[in-house]
């Protein structure tokens, strides 16, 4: 240690004697020396970084903004190319791959050359240039020339060693002569495409001074040229063509020749023209500052005449005023003036403020900087002025940042007055302008402006020149700002005062006296010193401040070159207060006293900071003192600020004896625009020129002057100074102080301990001096958060993508997330939490096609402060939308829907391009296989049985915090469901899981596939994709570790010479932050299915007999040995006799024998559970069919971390097809303990609809529900499950029952779609499988008076002569294939196609396809010659194919072709479909006018042929849109039945009895008619008053019959069915018999239409279908036939077939009854008993949802390995894995998998057959009593 200690001294020493670096060197920090040279050349070569500080001297560029002030040449074919990423090169040469370099690339057999050239210099002899280079290219120069009068080269890149990486030159200059400096690049003709040359961070010295003459001798070149070229960005385009800088726009200086510069923010207002850039900020709000005149002032606010504007003094002028119409308590008003640049030293606006009234309330001004979080006070007013105007000024001084004058009202509930602003001038604010000399004896030239500040503003702490170089170099312990201390002043020690100077930011604590703001910084967060003269201290009472000691100034007159410069003193003072006393200043030589005074002043001063200069001579060492002496009141502060001595030296010896919070976030004032458009666009800034509203901030400038994306989020941000670039902030919160919030800040304003939770250097730069935007810990509290979010962006192109950088490091920092907010939905997108570690990430949010919507950085505080949130290089990429094209598509394009044309690669990638979703629809999609999106299941994926677990199905994010993504890839919405390999316990390191695609076919071609995947986290493993083929594994694609927080997108080619597979297998990595995720797995057209000969059936399916025995192909065995074909499952009827064919299909169900083919979802959070009755448990104490605790039901599980609106899903298997009658009915228990939500629904196709719902405490018994389900086709039933606490459940169903549901065969009218066929027999057919040469009718009714569509253009039986059959066929053949297809009557080659044609009767022909004379892989295509009008899913192509013969057999394609050219594929297959005519129907789709196409690939041999036959098509196809029946219509006197399309009488309606097939004339008949009486004081006793005032017999109200003109003597009847004769009455609940009519006793009140018309019929009773005749008890109809009731009005039912029983045969009915239903329920109490014992013997396990998987794949051996002990079940694909039910994605479901049942089926009886759902007439007694019936079983 001691020798170490000694070595460290050594060479501290040794350092010091040897002295410091050379002229030559820069010294850095540490004291180590690099060569001057490299200061400032964008590589950190300090350890401390500090020569890359302070280069505001050098001229210098990094491309990352644009080209700064370097040109390219225009006149060259080639340009330099600035970017990020190029051909060989995607890095500059600090190795960073998002920044940006120029870069040049060869044109093909063309010399290239680029130039770039600097701004013009004067001479010089000091002037160097540095640059970074990379010379890839052996055929390519890179020089370096001067251009003066001629161009001089002066460096060449062959001059120096050559490597194949960035390398760094230092070239001199020196010129006599103004120069340009050119960089010239030349790659010749014979260069590779791959050679390119780079060259990056260019720096210029100081000694490059840029000539302030437009007049050299030097032309620029062509891209200087103002009129040639457009402004760069950012840039300001004046009228004429002149580029402004930035900058220079609105800072009190007109550069454009008209003043446009400064036009939106002029320094003179009268506001008589407009409102010159002020405006509301709050607008709308009901207290809002306005633009008017006296007149518009409410009359209300004032109780004398309204102030007459200023300007003007007249009525007719204009003046900002505020404006109230709300009754808020509190409000506020803010004017906000526009943006200025910054302000010169001597700045102040003055502005007349009028403040009159009663309760006119407070107002107070602000100056909002940008870059100061908070605002500063500048200017108040609290109380009434008077009625009239007072003028303000006030002091701004200078500002250096870009700044915003605000003025705020407040009134506390009751405003009453006038408050009003007129005439704003700022005046002297305008900074120096730029010269070309300066007098040198009096004034220096700033170094950048090139303006001239007198020396006496030299070092003064105020930056004068506007670059700061009049404040460099200057002695830091000459001046003070107090912004650290008192720098080398002193407060009096001695005693020679009564108390001290305070230190302090802000106001000063007294009202009305002192300054409110510093003079350094100009805000509230500067420090100054003043006295305080409130108690304690007292009249006349002093402080002292003292100053260091200086050497007298009479020793600098010995020195020549120092004898014009004074020794000077400045300081800054304010003196503002009713009883200011004085200030003063003194110099003394020794130590003790005052010494003589230099300066004093006494009083109120005013409300402003002076400045004061005194010149100080003196013989003798000497020191200055100001005195603050206190007034007679507390209205007496006195400030200092700014103190600084010029040309005074230090003396080392004695006398003898004697802030800025960081910016505020930008907003951009609006401008008053300059002309008015129409509702609904936007005023563009240029002249009559509107743009709708929709293309406002869109990231493309629609108006010509860019106005519409002003203010709006730009598409690139970092941050640099401060600009937040349209990022907005969002904070509730009204009091910034303190508040966990995003601001920008910079890295060398980190603090000690700060560098270990927030990073010192930026992204885009790598420098401190870099800018990011950071949500800072040190400020709010643990779960706090803060937004950061744009404007709102109103569309987004198909392509959007935004990338960033975020960093997020330390113990305890918080969350990041992205939000996508859309009106009042929020969702998140993309989320990252915890400690990430010590640097820069890459985030990437794919947005795609969006409207109206906000992007949102949404930060959340940790614990504690260690841990701040930064984000840097926001970027949108690609995100302005497309704009229409009136160019057609090329053939490399898919033509949208909407006309917009896209790549082909893009199509069904499961992202909208197109904008109208026309390249995603799933019609068009079919020929991607195995595309799967994880919406719905796993789609044909397969889990592998010989893993170690399973992939799972997720929506949202993962459990684990820290990885996964925030939503899925499909939706980008947390509702979206992925594929998610969970990595957390209980899963171990190095544990797979594999999921195994659809078998693919040796014969595709040009296949890959296409998945996005997401591996986030710190412990992710291994993901590997794997081709399957014969045992045999190769490896495709190897992923470790974290791959970046954002969905990416992969594509991997695929081939292999036999059959494969493709395998996805997952391995958990060394932590639990390491989920995979995939999405959107796609297959290209490329990627044939592989046909498994052994599974081959015949083509047209046909129904054997059920007979016992072995089954055909293609047909399934029943329990009992029958047969049944798949097509007969789950159609709601018994073909096998014993149910088997309705087992698995979610059936009617009492869950006593299991769950009767109900699935649960893989997606949900928790399940639907069978289970019994408990009284403990929150489920139902008993169930209901059993009623006991022994009886199953389905409830909702309660889980430990179940969350309110958890949901969970069981669903029935797919039914094809219900009766118009169908019903569903089920039993379902909610309460308070047994809680949730359940909701039903029915699923049709891509369509999900809630039929019903129930929720909350619904009592302690079990409910019963019915729910008409109608005509269905191809329908599931799914129950839904809901939370409504967290961690609760419980909620149950049972006895779930399909009534009436199979098929109604005999009512033609009561199919389930009004297209379908209508068979002879009745059934219903699908109008798409109609004359297809298939018959699909029993009767093949189908399939007769065919002739229209096998006529059709493009149908072809084939069967003409071998040259007719093209024209006959209207196909032909195509030109560019490789053979053409034949006519045949049966096959060439034995053992290969067909011996006949599919076509009844014989000899007919077939289209053909010889093999044996063909290569492999030879194609022959037809196509049809007449196109088919574009139509999506509508158009149905049938025919029959024949492909037969060796297992080397090719392929048969279907494409639709656009008029692009585009083929789409349709339909494709391979391999030996056995020696039979197969038969398909394909959808066709296209969004443009389409051909059809079908294309045959020879295969391996000469046994290979294909043929084709009986092509046709449906009506759809010719019409491009559905084809519907005329809608029926019934007459006047019908009712149309709701479902099943038929007209009954309307008197049948509402009769008791169903008349419709779907019994819907007897639903919602309730038990009145509506409507309201009319008024009854006109008419007699016995008579009824209509509206119309006509008086109607009583005895025709409440007779069914529409009496009066608009039928209200029907309104508010009972709806009762009464025997013939019998008479409704509306007072009573019963009818009124025959003999109770006019027997002169009233019955029937209020009209007594008992007793009327007793003597005679009323007119027209019997409707002109009877006669009328009287009897005893009134009139009587005699009615025609086929009508009946009291007046004929009712048409007469067709008699039933079934005779009427005789009494005595109903008796004995009863009694055989009697016996059944008592012998029934003996059975049923044994059955119970027999039930009840098994169940106490056998209790229910819950199987690992590991287990419940959709489909294992058994042929997934992986390695030679012992079994698992878990020994799951393999369940394997039946049927042919070519076919798919997915169509596409419109709506988010869920994924199913198959329940294990708890028993054997075998054992088990029909749940729909079970007698215990026989329920009595009236169920009331038995069902709301559970608890009586509960304790009546046990």
């Amino acid at each position: 240690m001691a020798l170490v200690q000694f070595l460290f001294v050594f060479a501290v020493v040794f350092q010091v004697c040897v002295g410091g670096c050379s002229n030559e060197e820069f010294t850095c920090a540490q004291g180590s020396c690099v060569a001057e040279d490299r200061k400032c050349d964008f590589t950190v070569d300090c350890d401390d970084s500090g020569d890359e500080n302070n280069c505001f001297s050098y001229r210098r560029c990094d491309f990352e903004k644009g080209f700064c002030d370097l040109f390219k040449r225009s006149d060259t074919q080639s340009e330099w190319i600035r970017t990020t990423k190029a051909s060989g090169l995607s890095h500059d040469h600090l190795d960073n791959k998002s920044a940006h370099f120029l870069h040049l690339s060869p044109i093909k057999e063309t010399i290239t050359i680029a130039e770039l050239s600097s701004p013009q210099f004067t001479p010089s002899q000091s002037c160097k240039m540095s640059f970074y280079y990379y010379v890839g290219a052996r055929h390519g120069n890179l020089q370096v020339l001067v251009r003066t009068k001629q161009s001089i080269k002066v460096w060449d890149h062959t001059d120096q060693p050559l490597h194949e990486a960035w390398q760094r030159t230092v070239i001199p200059f020196v010129n006599t002569h103004s120069f340009q400096v050119v960089i010239q690049g030349k790659l010749f003709a014979d260069s590779d495409a791959s050679d390119f040359l780079a060259i990056d961070d260019f720096s210029f010295s100081p000694g490059c001074v840029v000539s302030a003459s437009v007049a050299e001798s030097v032309s620029p070149t062509p891209s200087t040229s103002l009129s040639s070229s457009p402004c760069p960005p950012s840039w300001f385009a004046c009228q004429n063509g002149k580029c402004i800088e930035e900058n220079k726009v609105c800072d009190f200086i007109p550069h454009c020749s008209h003043g446009e510069d400064e036009s939106s923010c002029p320094s003179e207002c009268d506001f008589e023209g407009d409102s010159c850039g002020w405006y509301e900020l709050t607008l709308g709000d009901g207290f809002d500052w306005v633009r008017g005149s006296s007149a518009e002032v409410p009359p209300d606010y004032y109780g004398r005449p309204p102030p007459l504007d200023h300007s003007t003094n007249s009525t007719e002028g204009y003046f900002m005023f505020i404006f109230k119409n709300s009754s808020s308590l509190h409000p506020r008003a803010v004017l906000r003036g526009p943006w200025f640049q910054q302000s010169a030293s001597g700045c102040t606006m003055t502005f007349w403020h009028h403040n009159s009234g009663i309760s006119v309330g407070a107002a107070d001004m602000y100056l909002r900087i940008r870059g100061v979080q908070n605002n500063t006070v500048i200017w108040r007013t609290v109380y009434d002025q008077g009625p009239q105007w007072h003028q303000v000024t006030v002091q701004l001084g200078r500002i250096t940042k870009p700044f915003q004058i605000a003025l705020a009202k407040i009134s506390l509930g009751v405003f009453d007055g006038v408050s009003a602003l007129d005439d704003v001038t700022f005046r002297n604010c305008s900074m120096p302008p730029a010269v070309a000399e300066c007098p040198l004896q009096t004034n220096f030239h700033c170094l950048h402006t090139k303006s001239c500040v007198e020396h006496l503003q030299l070092c003064d702490l105020v930056d004068d020149c506007g670059d700061g170089s009049d404040e460099e170099g200057c002695s830091p312990e000459l001046q003070c700002n107090f912004e650290e201390g008192l720098c080398s002043w002193m407060q009096e020690q001695s005693g020679g005062d009564t108390f001290n100077w305070t230190r302090i930011q802000g106001p000063t604590p007294s009202l009305h006296t002192g300054p409110w703001k510093d003079h350094t910084l100009g805000t509230s967060y500067g420090h100054y010193l003043y006295i305080e003269s409130s108690s304690p201290q007292e009249f006349m009472d002093t402080a002292l401040l003292l100053s260091r000691v200086f050497q007298p100034t009479h020793q600098r007159l010995q020195h020549e070159a120092k004898s014009r410069h004074h020794c000077v003193f400045r300081f800054h003072y304010h003196m503002y207060g009713s009883h200011v006393f004085r200030l003063a200043v003194y110099m003394r030589t020794t130590a003790s006293g005052r010494g003589h005074m230099l300066w004093v002043r006494y009083g109120n001063q005013g409300n402003m900071w002076h400045r004061k200069t005194l010149y100080l001579n003196s013989a003798r060492p000497f020191q200055i003192l100001i005195e603050g002496t206190v007034g007679d009141d507390f209205h007496g502060d006195i400030a200092v600020d700014d103190l600084s001595f010029l040309h005074c030296e230090p003396f080392d010896g004695e006398l003898p004896h004697a802030n800025s919070t960081t910016p505020a976030l930008t907003t951009v004032a609006p401008t008053v625009p300059p002309h008015s458009c129409p509702e609904g666009q936007f005023v563009c800034g240029s002249h009559d020129e509107c743009v709708p509203l929709t293309q406002v901030c869109n990231f493309r400038p629609d108006c010509s002057d860019g106005s519409d994306e002003m203010n709006c989020v730009q598409d690139s941000c970092d941050f640099k100074g401060g600009d937040t670039c349209g990022w907005k902030m969002d904070n509730p919160s009204q009091n910034p102080v303190h508040l966990y919030s995003w601001s920008p800040e910079q890295g060398e304003s980190i603090h000690e301990g700060e560098q270990y939770h927030r990073p010192i250097n930026d992204h885009t730069i790598n420098s401190p001096e870099g800018w990011y935007m950071c949500a800072d810990s040190s400020n709010g509290g643990y779960g706090q958060s803060t937004d950061l979010q744009t404007p709102v962006i109103t569309s987004t192109g198909p392509y959007c993508t935004m990338v960033f950088w975020y960093y997020m490091s330390g113990f305890t920092v918080g969350s990041l997330q992205v939000l996508l907010r859309q009106g009042n939905d929020t969702r998140e997108v993309w989320s990252q939490a915890g400690n990430q570690g010590n640097r820069w990430r890459q985030g990437e949010v794919f947005l795609g096609i969006s409207n109206n919507v906000q992007v949102v950085f949404r930060a959340k505080h940790g614990i504690s402060y260690m841990g701040d949130v930064v984000i840097d290089d926001v970027t949108f990429l690609d995100c302005s939308p497309p704009l229409p094209s009136d160019q057609p598509c090329t053939h490399e394009q898919y033509a949208c829907a909407n006309g917009h044309c896209i790549p082909q690669d893009h199509l069904c990638d499961f992202i909208d391009h197109c904008g109208d979703n026309s390249d995603e629809d799933s019609y068009i999609c079919q020929g991607f296989v195995g595309r799967c999106s994880f919406e719905f299941d796993l789609c044909s994926w397969r889990q592998c049985r010989q893993d170690d677990f399973d992939w799972l199905i997720k929506a949202g994010s993962t459990p684990t915090v820290g990885t996964g993504p925030s939503s899925d890839h499909t939706l980008r919405d947390p509702s979206g469901h992925y594929l998610y390999l969970e990595s957390s316990i209980p899963q171990a390191v190095g544990v797979s899981a594999r999921v195994v695609g659809p078998l693919l076919s040796k014969r595709s071609s040009q296949c890959k596939i296409r998945f996005y995947i997401h591996m986030s986290g710190d412990g992710i493993g291994t993901f590997s994709v794997f081709s399957k083929s014969e045992g045999h594994h190769q490896p495709l694609l190897n992923l470790t570790g974290d791959q970046g927080n954002y969905w990416q997108l992969m594509e991997i080619p695929l081939s292999s010479s036999t059959d494969f597979r493709v395998v996805l297998e997952g391995k958990v990595g060394r932590s639990p932050k390491g989920d995979i995720c995939l999405d959107d797995i796609t297959f290209s057209p490329g990627c044939l299915l592989a046909f498994p000969s052994s599974s081959s059936s015949s083509g047209a399916e046909t129904t054997p007999t059920l007979s016992t025995g072995s089954c055909a192909p293609g047909f399934q065995t029943c329990e009992n040995g029958r047969c049944f074909s798949p097509r007969q499952s789950c159609d709601f009827t018994d073909d096998c006799g014993d149910g088997t064919d309705e087992k698995d299909c979610g059936t009617s169900c009492s869950f006593e024998e299991g769950r009767c083919g109900w699935s649960s979802s893989l997606a949900d959070e928790f399940d639907w559970m069978l289970g019994t009755g408990s009284v403990q448990s929150i489920r139902p104490p008993f169930d209901h069919t059993l009623m006991d605790e022994n009886g199953h039901f389905m409830y909702l599980e309660a889980t430990p971390v179940g969350l309110r609106g958890d949901k969970a899903h069981i669903r029935s298997s797919v039914w094809k097809e219900s009766s118009p009658i169908c019903k569903l009915s089920f039993w379902y228990y909610i309460s308070h303990k047994a809680s949730g939500t359940i909701r039903l629904f029915v699923k049709i196709d891509n369509t999900l609809l809630e039929v019903w719902e129930k929720t909350g405490h619904q009592g302690n018994k079990w409910n019963r529900a019915e729910i008409p389900l109608r005509n269905l086709r191809n329908f599931e039933v799914i129950f839904e499950g809901i939370r409504t606490k967290d961690m609760s459940g419980g909620a149950a169903i049972d006895d779930l029952e399909f009534v009436d549901c199979a098929p109604n065969a005999v009512d033609p009218q009561s199919c389930p779609d009004v297209t379908d066929f209508v068979c002879r027999s009745g059934h219903c057919i699908p109008s798409h499988l109609v004359c297809d040469s298939k018959a699909e009718c029993d009767d093949e009714s189908d399939e007769i008076d065919c002739n229209h569509i096998i006529g059709s253009p493009g149908a072809c039986d084939f069967n003409v002569e071998a040259d007719q059959w093209e024209e006959s066929c209207q196909l032909s053949q195509e030109a560019n294939d490789d053979f053409d297809w034949l006519i045949r009557d049966r096959t060439d080659t034995p053992g290969t196609g067909p011996e006949s044609d599919h076509s009844p009767g014989d000899g007919g022909n077939f289209l053909y396809v010889y093999s044996a004379i063909q290569r492999e892989g030879d194609v022959a295509k037809i196509t049809t010659r007449s196109p088919f009008p574009a139509s999506v899913g509508l158009c149905h192509l049938r025919f029959w194919f024949f492909m037969y013969g060796s297992d080397r057999m090719g392929t048969l394609k279907v494409y639709t072709v656009g008029a692009s050219g585009v083929p789409l594929l349709m339909w494709a297959t391979t391999g030996n479909h056995g020696n039979q005519w197969t038969y398909v129907n394909v959808i066709l789709s296209n969004t443009e006018p389409f051909t059809v196409t079908f294309q045959a690939e020879v295969g391996g041999d000469m046994w290979t042929d294909v043929a084709l036959d009986d092509v046709s098509y449906t009506a759809e196809c010719f019409s491009g849109g559905p084809v519907t029946p005329q809608p029926l219509t019934c007459a006047s006197d019908q009712f149309q039945c709701t479902y099943s399309y038929q007209c009954v009488s309307q008197s049948w309606q509402c009769d008791g009895e169903p008349d419709c097939a779907d019994r819907s004339d007897e639903e919602d008949c309730g038990s009145l008619v509506p409507g309201t009486l009319p008024p009854q004081d006109l008419c007699p006793t016995g008579f009824y008053q209509c509206s119309s005032q006509i008086c109607i017999p009583s005895i025709l109200r409440c007779d069914g019959v529409h009496d009066c003109p608009d039928g209200e003597d029907e309104y508010s009847c009972p709806l009762l069915q009464c025997e013939l004769g019998e008479l409704v009455c509306e007072s009573l609940p019963f009818c009124v018999p025959r003999q109770k009519r006019c027997d002169d006793s009233v019955d029937c009140l209020p009209f007594r239409s008992d007793e009327s018309s007793c003597h005679g019929c009323p007119l027209a009773y019997c409707l002109d279908r009877g006669s009328c005749h009287v009897e005893t008890h009134g009139p009587v109809c005699a009615c025609s036939p086929g009508w009946t009731g009291n007046r004929c009005h009712v048409k007469e039912k067709p008699s039933l077939s079934t005779p009427t029983p005789e009494p005595e045969d109903t008796q004995l009915d009863a009694v055989y009854t009697g016996i059944g239903v008592g012998l029934v329920l003996l059975v049923a109490g044994v059955a119970v008993c027999f039930l009840a014992f098994c169940k106490k013997r056998c209790k229910l396990t819950r199987h690992n949802p590991m287990n419940y998987v959709v489909m294992d794949e058994p042929d997934c051996d992986w390695t030679s390995k012992l079994p698992s002990l878990d020994h799951r079940p393999a369940c394997c694909p039946t049927g042919n894995p070519r076919m798919s039910d997915s169509r596409g994605l419109s709506i988010s479901v869920y994924p199913w998998r198959k329940e294990s049942e708890g028993s054997n089926w075998k054992d088990a009886k029909l749940s729909f057959s079970n007698p215990l759902y026989k329920y009595p007439s009236d169920d009331t007694d038995v069902h709301n009593k559970p608890y009586e019936a509960h304790k009546q079983h046990n």
